[in-house]
């Protein structure tokens, strides 16, 4: 059960569907978006979307008004309880319920704690920072990325473990030559390259970030705009940038790069991670951006560049190769082994 604000839930829960595929399980994949009734989900992504684009700065107010015991709280989580109908009507007759979603994380929590749904349920936290809609204690289990993140959704009532991370390894076959890149670009074949990266829809500070980093004479910054063509089309106008839009070699642009910017702490972090290239954070968005910021600082994963001074000197240390790759050894925990923990193991 996935939510698409966002491409990172999705991809989550596709990863999710492979390794549960290849181990012989039949996997059905639900969006909790199209289980609200009356096209409410699809205007609550607009809504979303249009305020991450419009006014970010009210998002990150919004998430530190949605804490329990708040009015808001309590209004925000009775309202997911509009898909009760469709939820119990997709998920009937499955053994195991995964969610990549808080939405959908709330909504079968309610279920779970009413004893409405008798199959259990299991949450797979996104982000390194947990919110409290990520946990209910109706889960019968959250799955974190590391043992920051556990911690959080314990300190907010859920039972967690730590699972390896759910992002693609493999560089897909054929990569070209990282000068290949290059070239196509227009750029020196040994020029240093930032991919600048904010998600699918190319939110935050991404010009500004791409500004400076061009203006540290260190790297070339090449921005992916996913889909953001308004951003392609202004970046693409600015001396010493390359902007990109939407891209399926993310993984060939990882490791053609020299170094990821990123701004939110999402998939797009943990992919890089993955790669082994060097990650770091720089003009957050608020909100989960900043919370993940911190959490990916706390856990040594990724540093965070607090201004311009602090992203010159990171930059450095990247180039210079001396940079940690904490995601090269896998924790031994796998996604089927720690779904052996729910209440109806999924046998291994």
């Amino acid at each position: 059960m996935s939510g698409s604000f966002g491409a990172g839930h999705d991809a989550a829960a596709r990863e999710i569907a492979i390794r549960l595929t290849e181990q012989g399980h039949l996997v059905r994949a639900w969006d909790i978006v199209d289980l609200f009734p009356a096209r409410i989900g699809r205007l609550l992504r607009s809504a979303y979307l249009k305020q991450l684009e419009v006014s970010p700065r009210s998002w990150g107010l919004l998430l530190r008004h949605l804490e329990p015991g708040s009015t808001l709280h309590r209004a925000a989580t009775r309202a997911l309880g509009m898909t009760a109908r469709r939820l119990l009507s997709a998920t009937a007759g499955a053994d195991l319920i995964v969610s990549t979603h808080p939405f959908a994380s709330q909504a079968l929590g309610r279920l779970r704690a009413g004893e409405r749904l008798t199959t259990p349920v299991v949450t797979y936290l996104t982000d390194l920072s947990v919110h409290s809609l990520w946990v209910h204690r109706g889960v019968d289990l959250h799955l974190a990325l590391h043992e920051v993140a556990a911690r959080q959704a314990r300190e907010w009532g859920g039972r967690a473990t730590v699972i390896e991370p759910l992002v693609p390894y493999a560089v897909p076959a054929g990569l070209a030559d990282r000068a290949d890149y290059r070239v196509a670009w227009g750029l020196e074949p040994d020029s240093r390259i930032a991919l600048v990266v904010g998600g699918s829809l190319g939110i935050g500070d991404l010009a500004a970030t791409a500004a400076d980093i061009a203006a540290s004479g260190l790297a070339v910054p090449v921005v992916l705009c996913g889909r953001n063509e308004a951003l392609r089309a202004r970046l693409a106008r600015l001396d010493g940038v390359v902007a990109l839009g939407w891209r399926s070699d993310l993984a060939g642009l990882m490791q053609a790069s020299d170094c990821v910017v990123q701004n939110a702490g999402g998939f797009t972090s943990l992919e890089a991670l993955a790669t082994g290239v060097p990650v770091l954070t720089y003009r957050c968005i608020p909100g989960h951006g900043l919370t993940n910021a911190a959490a990916l600082e706390e856990a040594g994963l990724v540093p965070w560049a607090r201004d311009v001074v602090a992203l010159s000197t990171l930059l450095s240390r990247a180039f210079a190769g001396a940079w940690p790759r904490p995601l090269a050894t896998r924790p031994a925990q796998t996604l089927v082994g720690a779904l052996t923990l729910a209440p109806t193991a999924v046998p291994a």
